[in-house]
C-alpha cells in the first residue's frame, strides 16, 4: 500500500476516523495492527523481520534502564546495534561486499565464480532500523525513559505514515503524542488534508511526469551527451526527487496531522539555499539531523542534540578545523552516501558532498568579508548548481558513467555538443523557474491577498479545484516513491 493509491486513502478514511472515536487501549491496538496491516500491503513475510528488530530495541532498553554496570549497558547496546546494523547488512549490503571481494580476488589473479543471491530489500528496513537504533541510545544517553507498553512503542516504530520512508521522529517526540490523544480541532483536520493534497501533486502530477523525461534522457549513451545535456538531466532529476521526496513527508505530515500528531518538517525549500551548509539545515531534515546525533558528532567528540531539527548545520565548526573533525566529517559522509545505496556511486555522492561543506568552511574568512547581497547572490546560484551535479550518482547507471558525465561538465568542447531534444531544456528552465520563484513570489502575494479576502476565498478554491481534479487524473497510473529503494 503506497500513498498515491485510492486503496491508501480508503485506509486512511478508517484509521483517522476509527482513531477520534476509540478509546485509548482500543486506539493503540488499531493503530499497532492497522499499520502492520499497511506494510503487510506490501510483502506480509517481512513482518516478523519488522516486529523483530522493533522488539530486539524494546528489550534492550528495558534492560538499560535498570543496569547500572557500566559494562554491561555497553553489550547490551552493543547488543542493539549488532542486531539492526546485522539486518541491514544482510539484506542491503551483503551482495555489494561479495561482489567487491570477488572483484579483489579478481584482481589477485584468482578466477572463481561468486555466488548468485537473490536478496529482496524490506521495504523502509534503512528507516525503521534507524529509529529504533536512536530509541534504544537515547536510553543508553538518559535522554529518555524507555516506554513500558509494547503496544505504545511498537505504534512509535510501526506508525504508518512515517513507516517505510521518514521521517525519522525521535521516541521523545512522538510516544507522548501517541500516548494522550489530543483535543480534536478544525484547523488540525483542515491543515491535515492540505499537506495531503500538496504531497499528492507533487508526487502524480509532477515527479511522476517528470520521470519519463529523466529516464529517457539518462538511457543515451554518455557519449552522446553534450555538457548541456548533462547538467539539463541533473537538474531534471534533482527536481523530480525533490517533488516525489517531499510529497511523501507532505503526505506522512498530513496523514498525522489528521490525528492531531505533529511531525517536525523534513524539508523547507532546499533548493533556495545559499549554500552547503544551509542546504543540509533544509534538506531531509530527519535524516541529517539523525547523522548528526547519532554519527558525526560522536565521532567528532562533540556534545550531541536530542531532536530530528536543525539538520548537519548545527554540527558545524567553522573557526577551527581539527584532523578529528575533518575525518569525522568525510567518514560520516561516506556512510551516509552509502546508507543511500550499495554502491560507490552512493559514496561518492557522499563524499561530494562533504567536500563541499569541507570547502565551504575553508572559505568562511573570505566570505564574511562579502557584503550579504553578494554572499546571497553568488551563493545560491552556485550552490543549486553543485547541488544538482551531485545528484547525477543517484541516477546515473554505474561510477563509470558517473565519472563520464561529470568529465564532460568540466570539459569545454563537450558545451558545443547537444544530444537530447531541444523541448527538455526547456522543460528544465521552466521548472527551475518555478521552484526558485515559488517561495519568494508567496512571500509577497500572502500580505496582498490578506488584505483582499473576497478576492483570496475564491482564488484559493480554484487552485484547490484545479489541484485535486489533477491529482485524481493522474492518480491512476501507479509509481512507487523513489526513496523507497533506500
Amino acid at each position: 500500500m503506497i500513498f498515491n493509491s485510492l486503496t491508501f486513502l480508503m485506509f486512511l478514511v478508517v484509521v483517522v476516523c476509527a482513531y477520534w472515536i476509540l478509546p485509548r487501549r482500543t486506539r493503540l491496538w488499531m493503530l499497532f495492527l492497522g499499520s502492520i496491516t499497511f506494510y503487510g500491503f506490501w510483502r506480509i513475510e517481512f513482518i516478523p523481520l519488522l516486529l523483530f528488530s522493533s522488539t530486539t530495541d524494546y528489550i534492550v532498553a528495558q534492560r538499560l534502564h535498570v543496569c547500572r554496570k557500566q559494562s554491561t549497558r555497553k553489550l547490551l547496546l552493543l547488543l542493539s546495534l549488532s542486531v539492526n546494523l546485522g539486518l541491514l547488512f544482510g539484506f542491503k549490503y551483503l551482495g555489494f561486499f561479495i561482489d567487491n571481494v570477488w572483484q579483489g580476488l579478481e584482481l589477485l589473479g584468482i578466477d572463481s565464480s561468486p555466488p548468485v543471491l537473490n536478496i529482496i530489500l524490506p521495504l523502509g528496513i534503512s528507516f525503521y532500523t534507524f529509529q529504533t537504533i536512536s530509541y534504544t541510545i537515547d536510553v543508553y544517553r538518559g535522554f529518555i525513559k524507555p516506554e513500558r507498553d509494547y503496544v505504545l512503542y511498537s505504534c512509535y516504530v510501526m506508525f504508518f505514515p512515517q513507516l517505510v520512508a521518514g521521517p525519522i521522529l525521535r521516541a521523545g517526540e512522538v510516544i507522548s503524542q501517541l500516548d494522550q490523544r489530543p483535543q480534536f480541532k478544525a484547523c488540525d483536520l483542515a491543515e491535515g488534508l492540505r499537506r495531503i493534497l500538496f504531497g499528492l501533486f507533487l508526487k502524480v502530477v509532477l515527479a511522476d511526469n517528470l520521470a519519463p523525461v529523466v529516464d529517457g534522457g539518462f538511457s543515451n549513451p554518455v557519449e552522446m551527451l553534450g555538457a548541456l545535456d548533462i547538467w539539463t538531466l541533473a537538474f531534471l532529476f534533482g527536481f523530480q526527487i525533490y517533488f516525489d521526496f517531499s510529497a511523501y513527508s507532505h503526505i506522512a505530515i498530513g496523514s498525522a496531522r489528521l490525528m492531531g500528531i505533529h511531525f517536525p518538517e523534513n524539508f523547507n525549500f532546499p533548493y533556495l539555499s545559499v549554500s552547503p551548509r544551509e542546504f543540509w539545515r533544509r534538506w531531509h531534515i530527519s535524516l541529517s539531523s539523525w547523522i548528526r546525533d547519532y554519527l558525526y558528532l560522536p565521532l567528532a567528540g562533540s556534545t550531541v542534540h536530542d531532536r530530528s531539527t536543525g539538520g548537519l548545520a548545527e554540527a558545524v565548526q567553522e573557526k577551527q578545523l581539527p584532523k578529528r573533525t575533518t575525518w569525522a566529517l568525510f567518514l560520516t559522509w561516506a556512510i551516509m552516501g552509502l546508507w543511500h545505496g550499495a554502491a560507490w556511486a552512493f559514496v561518492f555522492w557522499g563524499l561530494w558532498h562533504a567536500g563541499l561543506i569541507y570547502v565551504y568552511r575553508l572559505s568562511a574568512p573570505l566570505r564574511k568579508k562579502l557584503p550579504s547581497a553578494i554572499r546571497i547572490g553568488v551563493g545560491r546560484p552556485l550552490t543549486l548548481g553543485l547541488v544538482m551535479l551531485a545528484w547525477i550518482p543517484f541516477r546515473a547507471d554505474g561510477l563509470s558513467n558517473v565519472v563520464g558525465m561529470l568529465t564532460h561538465v568540466v570539459s569545454p568542447s563537450a558545451y558545443v555538443r547537444m544530444g537530447l531534444r531541444e523541448n527538455i531544456y526547456l522543460v528544465a528552465a521552466i521548472v527551475t523557474l518555478l521552484v526558485v520563484i515559488a517561495k519568494p513570489a508567496w512571500v509577497w502575494i500572502a500580505p496582498w491577498l490578506d488584505s483582499r479576502p473576497l478576492l483570496r476565498l475564491p482564488l484559493e478554491t480554484s487552485i484547490y479545484a484545479v489541484a485535486i481534479s489533477l491529482v485524481f487524473i493522474f492518480l491512476r497510473p501507479i509509481q512507487q516513491f523513489i526513496y523507497f529503494q533506500f
